[in-house]
């Protein structure tokens, strides 16, 4: 005897026909999908064509700033003309002192910045020491940043490339502070241009700020002491000197106390 078929059963045989027919065209499992992570959350995806460069480049390497005189404050640094390329720096011990150092430096390519070409070489200042008000009689030498255009000298010319005054008035006698002989200490000058007219011999007398202010500051042959407020080297380091001062490079003299160049 056949038992009849509910109702239920009829329906689900077609119900299982349709699933199966749906599920037919998977072979196998379905694609796993990557996850999309949140922020600081599991591995991250692919980089970007512009993120992987930029994280396979080199940084770039800064620009070096151009070197700067050893020992010259901010303040003395913006004395120095833009367009000087020779400096002479000459620095006294202190303030009270009459011995310093000189060292020549030159600055041929302003994107490198200035590099020492002479010196240090001893040297000598006003007895006294140094000032920043400079008047007849006070045996100190004037600080500050000064031009160097003239020069001359009671011996034949070394080869100097500034205009060369050479002139029997430089001869001078007597006896420095220390008992020291003083003949021959100008035999080679180069003005300093404080309180002068530039483009004259170191011998002319005027004087723009007034007498009392003092005058012919110069570079000259070192006498073996202190001076009367110039600024003395070696004889031999006077004719190199004179060989290297270049007027086309505008050369300055950058003279005073540690301390001062300093600031």
């Amino acid at each position: 005897m056949s038992v009849p078929l509910r109702p239920s059963a009829l329906l689900a045989a077609p119900l299982l026909v349709l699933a199966l027919l749906l599920t037919g065209c998977a072979s196998g499992p379905a694609p796993v999908r990557t996850p999309v992570a949140a922020p600081g959350q599991g591995a991250p995806g692919p980089e970007s064509d512009a993120a992987s460069v930029l994280r396979a480049s080199p940084s770039a390497e800064p620009t070096p700033s151009p070197a700067e005189i050893p020992g010259l404050g901010p303040q003395t640094r913006a004395e120095i003309p833009e367009e000087a390329r020779q400096a002479f720096v000459v620095t006294g011990e202190d303030e009270d002192a009459n011995r310093s150092s000189a060292v020549l430096y030159s600055r041929e390519d302003p994107a490198e910045g200035w590099a020492a070409v002479a010196g240090p070489w001893d040297a000598h200042n006003g007895m006294a020491g140094w000032t920043d008000h400079h008047v007849a009689g006070d045996l100190r030498s004037p600080k500050g940043v000064y031009s160097l255009t003239d020069a001359g000298g009671r011996l034949p010319d070394p080869g100097a490339l500034l205009p060369y005054d050479e002139q029997p008035r430089f001869a001078v006698d007597g006896e420095g502070f220390f008992g020291e002989p003083l003949e021959g200490s100008f035999d080679y000058v180069v003005a300093i241009n404080y309180n002068r007219v530039e483009g004259v011999t170191p011998l002319d007398r005027d004087r723009p700020l007034g007498p009392e202010r003092g005058g012919g500051i110069w570079i000259h042959v070192d006498h073996g002491g202190p001076t009367q407020g110039c600024v003395s080297v070696p004889q031999e380091r006077m004719e190199e000197l004179l060989r290297t001062l270049d007027p086309e490079l505008k050369p300055v003299i950058v003279m005073g106390d540690a301390d001062s160049l300093g600031r």
